[in-house]
């Protein structure tokens, strides 16, 4: 099961008349401290606007708390895409049991203990009606608020509790901001008075590294063959990894699809309001890949969906933009922060674009991700990638300061120094890889003194480090950080070889010579692969590889990693050259994140993830604690 926060519904206080006089009063949980006051005014000022600081929030109620959604259709057959996005407790109009009722944001009219017996109550979704239901609660059952229902003057007279549920999350701020404005109209005799309150649905957020790790996902692919029992046993070392940092949840497993980049087909994401006692529900929404025909998608809904857990999908098939970089391994999120008179509370998101051929993540999804307000994501050059994620060169540690984070990047300056020392220390002749070798993949046999002396290796690192102080100045420029606050990791890159396409081009494809071929793991390499690179990868064109040497880790790249506590990280193992019995590129990762205070371990993935361009941070995914409150100010 998933780790999920508490669920709770908002409270109401005592339902004691705050106005005698007759008039319509509708209050919501405006100061979001989780219960309505209808007693005194803390939740009346600022009922009719919304900021990130005040106004009643409400959720988009995309979880299957009864599990009642189909995942197949009549004799078993798999339902399209569409249909299985279609169905969440928003997509129908009763409240599913308890826990669905802990999704609905109470509202709640003020008791008016005067009115006559002729008195009458109405209520109206003046704005926001598309995407909003209203319930009112009679005999303790949720009844659906029509244009057809009238309040009772003995409903009046104690006050009305309703609930209010949104059916969607906002996808395009240009077309609903997310806003709901509930209208309460009372008449009585001749008297006719309103009253609106305004609630705005709860944003879509990504995770950021300061929320503690609660649960790892990673894919367990089936089978007996070369790569499926290797991949077995990187996921059995990972569950003991996880186990070893405090994370005492099991691990999801993703079984049916085969596809091995966890990390690529979904991005876990969050919604919350204030529950009882001012503790955030939670509700978790799994934000899959704007890939069409990435079908390990599906296994969101077919396996993670169910209470507090939904899923969104976001796609538009008629869009060029590049396939890659929909990948979800291209979104990472820096932590909460403020500069330059922008503050980001939830923290803000970052994603890879490939400037030198102009291609972008999907502007469906970058247009779902900005609409939600608070993480307007900032684009970063990946051109010099092959893969082009943001997660290949840059990560966000947790650390004890003002800031309360650091910036750890690929530094492959100090990935050439190792090189360059060693063979000043009389050690050229030291293998560069010290990994064993296997019947279908023999072992590199290159040294150090070859691969400096290599056609390319060093001006494609010179290269690397040009791009990524580029994107630095980015992020210090947009952040504040400054270069005390970032960890430098030693890393080298490499560029893909290049193959002939029919028209003669030659085109950049995923350096995969090391697996032999034939191997099952060429065929569950995903958007990786080489199979399916050149098909799926609108980045490989000939404009773009005319335009830019593209690179992936030579080594494997150790930011590349996953964090599993505030004080653990989990690594790939270096196989780096081995001098007095110790491996030179594990010594210097180590020590540079020991600086910092994290305890680093390592994990294999030299024939699971590294060799199809990727390493352990892409083949799995977290679920991070989401209780804190997003709208509060970071201290800098």
């Amino acid at each position: 099961m998933l780790a999920l926060a508490a669920a709770g519904s908002v409270l109401a206080g005592p339902a004691v008349a705050a106005d005698a006089g007759g008039r319509a009063d509708l209050r919501a949980d405006v100061n979001r401290d989780g219960r309505v006051d209808v007693t005194g005014s803390s939740d009346k000022a600022g009922e009719n606007s919304w900021s990130v600081e005040r106004g009643a929030v409400y959720l988009p109620n995309l979880d299957d708390d009864t599990k009642r959604c189909p995942v197949t259709g009549p004799g078993g057959k798999p339902l399209s895409d569409a249909k299985l996005a279609a169905c969440n407790d928003g997509s129908d109009t009763k409240v599913n049991g308890s826990a669905d009722a802990a999704d609905l944001a109470r509202v709640r009219s003020v008791p008016m203990p005067d009115l006559g017996k002729d008195a009458k109550g109405s209520l109206k979704v003046t704005t926001g009606g598309k995407h909003t239901h209203l319930f009112v609660k009679r005999s303790g059952k949720w009844v659906l608020v029509t244009s057809k229902t009238r309040l009772s003057a003995a409903e009046l007279r104690s006050g009305v509790e309703f609930g209010v549920e949104g059916t969607d999350i906002v996808r395009d701020s240009a077309k609903w901001d997310g806003r709901a404005v509930v209208r309460l109209t009372v008449t009585s005799g001749q008297k006719s008075t309103s009253d609106n309150v305004t609630l705005r649905v709860a944003p879509l957020l990504t995770h950021h590294h300061l929320q503690n790790t609660q649960q790892v996902m990673v894919t367990e692919v089936q089978g007996q063959g070369t790569y499926s029992r290797l991949q077995q046993k990187f996921v059995a070392e990972l569950g003991k990894e996880v186990k070893k940092a405090g994370v005492t949840a099991p691990l999801v497993k993703f079984k049916k699809y085969a596809d091995p980049w966890t990390q690529d087909f979904v991005e876990p994401a969050y919604v919350s309001m204030t529950g009882p006692g001012g503790q955030r529900h939670v509700m978790r929404v799994m934000l899959r890949s704007a890939q069409p025909d990435r079908d390990a998608g599906r296994e969101l809904f077919e396996k993670v969906r169910g209470r507090d857990v939904g899923v969104v999908q976001v796609t538009d098939r008629a869009e060029p933009d590049d396939w890659s970089l929909n990948s979800m391994g291209n979104l990472e999120t820096i932590p909460p922060y403020a500069h330059g008179g922008r503050s980001f509370p939830a923290g803000r998101i970052i994603m890879g674009e490939r400037k030198d051929s102009g291609a972008r993540p999907s502007k469906v999804m970058r247009t779902m991700l900005k609409s939600q307000g608070l993480q307007d994501p900032l684009l970063l050059d990946t051109s010099w990638l092959g893969v082009g994620h943001v997660d290949e060169f840059v990560q966000f540690l947790p650390a004890d300061t003002p800031r309360g984070w650091r910036m750890g990047v690929a530094d492959p300056k100090a990935g050439l120094k190792l090189l360059r020392d060693a063979k000043r220390d009389g050690h050229g002749k030291t293998k560069m890889f010290s990994v064993p070798g296997r019947s279908d993949s023999p072992a590199p046999k290159e040294t150090i003194d070859q691969a400096l002396a290599s056609k390319h290796l060093v001006a494609d690192n010179e290269m690397a480090a040009r791009r990524i102080a580029a994107n630095l100045e980015i992020l210090k420029r947009e952040t504040g950080v400054t270069d005390k606050e970032i960890v430098r990791v030693p890393a080298l890159y490499t560029r893909e070889s290049e193959v002939m396409t029919a028209e003669g081009d030659e085109i950049p494809v995923p350096r995969l010579t090391r697996m032999g071929a034939g191997s099952d793991l060429v065929d569950s390499l995903g958007d990786r692969g080489q199979q399916k690179w050149l098909a799926e990868n609108p980045a490989g064109s000939r404009a773009a590889a005319a335009a830019t040497v593209m690179t992936s880790a030579y080594v494997p790249g150790a930011v590349n990693g996953v964090l599993l506590g505030r004080d653990r990280y989990l690594a790939p193992r270096q196989w780096g050259p081995v001098i007095g019995g110790k491996d030179i590129f594990t010594q210097a990762v180590t020590a540079a994140y020991q600086r910092v205070g994290l305890k680093v371990s390592y994990i294999d993935d030299w024939y699971t993830y590294h060799l199809g361009m990727g390493e352990v941070h892409c083949g799995t995914n977290t679920l991070r604690d989401a209780s804190a409150a997003w709208w509060q100010r970071p201290a800098r």
